[in-house]
């Protein structure tokens, strides 16, 4: 094996075992670079699974006669079933069948939380460790991608139907995918000049490659689908006048990009970003390629990183990527962290200072008006909040400076108001998301359909083509009803 290669901290892979014992094998590792080596380079992590091991641990699966697994999956895959098919050697089934539900399944393996969703509620977790279903899933995907077996699904005869779908991030390619697999024409209006939204510029490369999210996304046009880049509704074009151009329905997947910050004294320093600028300065304009793509911000020394969520961790790594120190500040303990453990347990391997119960206070800037460091406020956890997580309590007298000349705000994003300012007639809650009927995802608009982070604020991938699917299912029936 590679000197530069992990196996993490999970037991070693077993060798293939006949199929009454698979149940009782250990759950399979999966490789991956070490931290030395990942901490300075912007490779993906995770190395995948070999074909031996991914059938060794699709065999641990228990053939559930009920399978809770797919209840706790947003898009519903039959999870054991690929699996199945995954444990007989049948790669290009089990990704078949996949694509029967999800249009991103090399995506889903990568980044979609499964601890908390189908791999929490795996039966055999009761007693061992669950099976690797995002693991799974994702070896069926990369397997076909790379030996050039990729199913194509079926494409029905034209309806004569024509939608617009308004953002090219995950709701967007689930909502184009299922209806262009339906017969009608799509067009997708993408506001960057990359499609894949937050695939594209909010995961760094070292979680989700870029050249993956390009790869489904030209599954999409091998389905007819057509995509506009730089393409901004609301300004180039209203929801008025893409029906009044022919379009007969409308789909919103604009997502949610419009960065929310402290409030604290000396936020306006030269050297405060929103999560949103650094990460798409590093993964959608090239960053990581500095000096070639001369896009980076200032290579800071170090870089302070408030937040605990996945974007904070993946700001964080990043920063220790392009060659600065890194801080991250968090005001509750590490249990309250919303990020996914992997993704924590990585960022502390790399090297990344967490600040736990620690809030900031101020930025302090130079005379220059450069960040010089930032001011904190040891907190306590008092009784729990709303969300069920235990509030932080300041402690007096506690504060204290951390030196730095560079801070990353990743405290969460809310849908930029930019559509709903040109089309009054659709609903916006308070908190800018748009107000749908959640079992249909209908706007208060006829015709018009949205879904993922624009409504539910940010989320997960996998939550938000959760909600493309019933979008798209919706908007079949709204354009081809059932005769009589």
């Amino acid at each position: 094996m590679d000197a530069n290669t992990n196996q993490s901290s999970e037991p070693k892979a077993a060798a293939a075992a006949p199929a009454k014992k698979a149940a009782r094998a250990p759950r399979q590792p999966m490789p991956e670079q070490s931290p030395r080596r990942r901490r300075r380079n912007f490779e993906e992590v995770p190395k995948g699974y070999p074909p031996a091991a991914a059938q060794v641990e699709a065999g641990r699966c228990l053939r559930c006669k009920k399978p809770f697994c797919v209840d706790g999956c947003p898009v519903g895959i039959d999870i054991p079933g690929f699996v199945a098919l995954v444990a007989a050697g049948d790669f290009g089934a089990a990704a078949a069948l996949l694509k029967e539900q999800t249009a991103l399944p090399a995506v889903c393996g990568r980044v979609c939380p499964q601890e908390t969703q189908c791999e929490e509620r795996c039966v055999l977790a009761k007693k061992f460790e669950p099976v690797a279903i995002g693991r799974l899933e994702r070896f069926a995907a990369d397997y076909v991608r790379t030996h050039a077996c990729d199913p194509r699904p079926p494409v029905a005869a034209p309806t004569g139907k024509r939608v617009a779908v308004v953002g090219c991030g995950p709701a967007g390619i689930t909502v184009a995918g299922d209806l262009a697999r339906l017969g009608h024409k799509v067009v997708i209006f993408e506001a960057l000049h990359q499609p894949g939204g937050v695939l594209m510029y909010g995961i760094p490369e070292f979680r989700l490659p870029k050249d993956i999210v390009q790869y489904e996304v030209n599954n999409l046009r091998a389905l007819g689908v057509e995509i506009l880049t730089d393409h901004v509704i609301g300004k180039a074009e209203t929801i008025d006048q893409l029906f009044t151009a022919g379009f007969d329905a409308v789909f919103l997947g604009t997502g949610a990009g419009l960065p929310m910050f402290l409030g604290v004294p000396g936020e306006n320093a030269v050297g405060v970003y929103s999560a949103n600028e650094y990460l798409t300065r590093i993964n959608l304009m090239r960053a990581y390629d500095f000096p070639r793509y001369a896009t980076s911000p200032p290579h800071a020394q170090h870089v302070i990183t408030v937040g605990g969520g996945n974007v904070a961790m993946d700001s964080c790594r990043s920063a220790l990527r392009l060659g600065s120190r890194s801080t991250l500040v968090y005001r509750r303990s590490r249990v309250e962290m919303p990020a996914r453990e992997e993704e924590i347990h990585h960022a502390e391997e790399e090297g990344v200072v967490f600040h736990l119960l620690t809030n900031p206070v101020r930025i302090l800037a130079d005379e220059q008006g450069r960040v010089s460091g930032m001011e904190c406020l040891r907190m306590e956890l008092g009784e729990p909040d709303e969300s069920g997580r235990r509030r932080p309590v300041p402690v007096k007298g506690s504060n204290f400076v951390i030196p730095a000349d560079a801070v990353v705000v990743a405290i969460g994003n809310r849908p930029n108001p930019l559509i709903a300012q040109t089309a009054p007639d659709l609903k916006v809650s308070k908190w800018g998301t748009l107000v749908v009927d959640e079992a249909t995802m209908t706007t208060s608009r006829p015709g018009v359909f949205a879904a993922g982070d624009v409504v539910s604020g940010a989320a997960t991938v996998i939550s938000a083509m959760g909600q493309g699917k019933i979008a798209a299912r919706s908007m079949h029936a709204f354009l081809c009803p059932p005769a009589g």
